[in-house]
């Protein structure tokens, strides 16, 4: 658990990373046990520099010394220099590049960050370069490395939701291409895993949410400002970034070879429409639907999860109440919009 109780707002984004980058007992517990330094390649998008700091924190609290190296392209220096703030050392470089890959620096624990989603309608043939020549080029560099490489629960068909979603073990069902594309950048690593005994782990992860992005921010949005709200999917599982982050780091220790697929998840399917009510009555909105919700809806069961890393700490309704304070107070948002209640695929 984090050493100081939860805040009831964040009052701007400083606090707010401040506290999604608090190590727990376990991480710190977990870090120091780690040989050598960590890598994590696509630090620069919406959870990679808080899992880099995280990290660094984690490590000096275990009296750790390896560096934490954050890879990314760095199009907005501004990342780059929040970084190197907190003692995360940063490279630049392509991912897409066999050759700037290999010029990387050796690294026995990497976390694998890279993907491609929003915008792949119409950019199918990029979607497919990045979803699977990156982790080539990286398996290749770093076969002599453990690898927690990211994926999604999007491989996972439609369920229904009483089912309580797939669990690791039931069949994928990609539907879409950005689907497909994220599946076979599991079987590329997959691949080189089985082939040169790289131990990984595939952490397949639906939905990583702040106050600034993610499912419940969309409906809260939608909730304050009056739009309407589609319950066609009408369910969703998500957890808070700080959770997320802790397990994907501790996730290092887990790694095998052939890979482990790990669900990161919440462990209950929030409702779509009941979240909706609880921002209306904390924005003092009514909010507006249509549609009606499916018997099937993107899930994932996180029971696997839980058994390796415990319940993850942070309530749906303590998440709503953050979210509600942050819209309330026209906090920044990052513009990202999930699209979770897509059901064709096509992002």
């Amino acid at each position: 658990m984090n050493p100081l109780p939860a805040p009831n707002r964040f009052e701007n984004e400083e606090e707010l990373e401040e506290f999604m980058t608090r190590p727990s007992a376990g991480l710190i517990e977990d870090l120091s046990q780690m040989e050598g330094d960590l890598i994590l390649l696509g630090v620069g998008g919406k959870m990679g520099p808080t899992l880099a700091r995280l990290a660094k924190r984690a490590l000096l609290e275990a009296g750790n010394s390896n560096r934490v190296i954050g890879v990314s392209r760095f199009s907005n220096p501004a990342h780059r220099e929040t970084l190197e703030q907190f003692e995360v050392e940063t490279i630049s470089c392509d991912l897409l590049d066999p050759d700037a890959v290999h010029q990387l620096p050796d690294a026995p624990n990497v976390i694998f960050l890279v993907g491609m989603k929003f915008g792949t309608t119409g950019s199918e043939a990029k979607t497919w370069a990045v979803n699977t020549i990156t982790p080539s080029n990286v398996a290749r560099r770093y076969e002599q490395s453990r690898i927690v490489a990211l994926s999604t629960g999007n491989v996972y068909p439609l369920t229904e939701v009483s089912s309580g979603g797939p669990t690791e073990r039931d069949p994928v069902g990609p539907v879409g291409e950005y689907a497909q594309s994220a599946l076979a950048r599991e079987r590329v690593f997959q691949y080189f895993s089985e082939e040169n005994g790289i131990p990984m782990a595939i952490i397949r992860l639906n939905y990583a949410i702040d106050v600034r992005y993610g499912v419940l921010l969309d409906i809260g949005k939608k909730v304050l400002a009056g739009h309407p709200i589609d319950l066609t999917m009408g369910y969703a599982n998500v957890i808070w970034q700080g959770d997320a982050n802790e397990r994907i780091l501790r996730s290092l220790r887990h790694c095998v070879s052939p890979p482990d697929v790990i669900n990161l998840t919440g462990t209950q399917a929030i409702s779509v429409r009941e979240a909706a009510v609880e921002f209306g009555r904390r924005l003092k909105q009514s909010p507006v639907f249509v549609g009606e919700e499916s018997e099937s809806a993107l899930l994932s069961n996180a029971s696997k999860s839980v058994q390796l890393f415990g319940e993850p700490e942070t309530r749906i309704d303590r998440m709503i109440g953050w979210i509600a304070e942050w819209l309330g107070q026209g906090g920044e948002t990052l513009d990202k919009p999930t699209h979770f209640e897509t059901r064709d695929g096509k992002f």
